[in-house]
């Protein structure tokens, strides 16, 4: 009854032409290797600190531009939902 015993089969993949380091099947961000977020897994209080403080030394002109697109689509979304901001400015 050996037909009932199988055991899987391993095979050792090399692919043809990849002479690189490392394994060629590792997905891996390209910008991974700048951010100071990524990496071992830390505790909760050590990835939020650590992104805090990525986004103090970031490019203000970067941040910028979010918070005016940012901006921009809520006004866009007031407007499409009609809203009044007359309720903001006392007579």
């Amino acid at each position: 009854m050996g037909f009932l015993k199988r055991t899987n089969k391993k095979f050792d993949y090399q692919p043809r032409y990849y002479k690189g380091e490392g394994s060629p099947y590792k997905i891996e961000h390209k910008l991974d290797k700048f951010r100071n977020t990524t990496g071992k897994n830390k505790g909760l209080k050590t990835k939020f600190t650590s992104a805090i403080n990525e986004l103090k030394n970031a490019e203000k002109g970067s941040n910028k531009t979010v918070v005016y697109i940012i901006l921009v689509l809520v006004l866009i979304f007031l407007y499409i939902i009609d809203f009044d901001l007359s309720i903001f400015f006392t007579k």
